[in-house]
């Protein structure tokens, strides 16, 4: 579990090496997260049938509550570096060029979704914080 854990921190890292300068200007604006969640709800779409995105649809639309919350004012409970956390993970899903090119079939989606995973299982205090109050909002 430790070799895991440190796979998922080493992959976070490179991630963001490379992607942590556009998701803070994205997160900065309500109207670049917007077109940002568009993009994400568009592929995830078009990508409906692929086993991968479906195995991992059930993060996405988490984090893409999580983000549309905070947008909204709604739900304030992670900082902002989560925030940007995030929003990396979404950039980096929908980028078609990262570490594997999203055109290489059978591959193409699975860095994406890995790095999704990994980011989602490093802020997973948070997560369940907003599952819970996603459950008693009503």
């Amino acid at each position: 579990m430790e070799n895991t854990s440190n796979e998922h921190k080493t992959l976070i890292g490179k991630v963001k090496r490379n992607y942590q300068g556009k998701a803070e200007k994205i997160a900065k604006s309500k109207e670049k997260i917007h077109e940002l969640l568009e993009r994400v709800g568009s592929k995830i779409h078009l990508l409906a049938d692929n086993p991968t995105v479906k195995e991992a649809k059930m993060y996405l639309d988490v984090v893409v509550r999580m983000i549309r919350a905070y947008q909204r004012n709604e739900y304030r409970a992670f900082s902002s570096k989560s925030l940007i956390l995030l929003v990396v993970g979404l950039l980096y899903f929908v980028m078609p060029f990262d570490i594997i090119p999203d055109f290489i079939a059978g591959l193409g989606y699975v860095d994406d979704l890995s790095v999704l995973l990994a980011i989602t299982k490093s802020m997973q205090s948070d997560i369940e914080a907003f599952l819970d109050w996603e459950r008693t909002k009503v």
